[in-house]
This record gives structure tokens, C-alpha cells and sequence, in this order.
């Protein structure tokens, strides 16, 4: 499962839960229940946002694959005329 179909599967749970939650029927139809699911969803990105900002350096083969990616493009642009440094 990749990490977009968890994300939409648990933003799919809370809602559900939040909407079994309510106890009058009427309340599932009111604006507050999307936009609250709303700013959930955005909070849980940026969440997940900043935990793989502060664990990527936790990834040590993530963290050699893109230097070795950057040093690439370096290079590919340097053999085009571009100054990179």
C-alpha cells in the first residue's frame, strides 16, 4: 500500500468516525463536518511533512541516493555550460 492510499484510508476512517460520532442525524449535512475534515487532512500532512523533514537524516541509503543524484545533475549541467558552484 503506498504511503497516498494510507493517507486517503485514515482521513477516510476519522471522517466516518467523526460523522458516527455526531448524535443528530441533521449535523452530518452541516459545513463544519467538511471543513473540520479539512483542516484535519491538512494537519496530518503536515505532520507527516515535518516528521520525514526530521528523520530523513535517519535514512542513511535515502540520504546517499540523493547526493549521488545531486552530484549527477552537477555534472550533467556543468557538460551543458551551466556554472553550479
Amino acid at each position: 500500500m503506498t504511503r497516498a492510499q494510507q493517507t486517503i484510508s485514515l482521513g477516510l476512517l476519522v471522517s466516518s468516525l467523526r460523522a458516527t460520532w455526531l448524535s443528530n442525524p441533521a449535523d452530518v449535512c452541516n459545513l463544519k463536518l467538511p471543513f473540520w475534515a479539512l483542516v484535519s487532512f491538512g494537519a496530518l500532512l503536515l505532520f507527516r511533512l515535518g516528521w520525514g523533514i526530521m528523520t530523513f537524516n535517519d535514512v542513511p541509503e535515502a540520504h546517499q541516493e540523493l547526493m549521488k543524484e545531486i552530484d549527477l545533475a552537477k555534472s550533467d549541467l556543468r557538460k551543458m555550460g551551466v556554472d553550479v558552484d
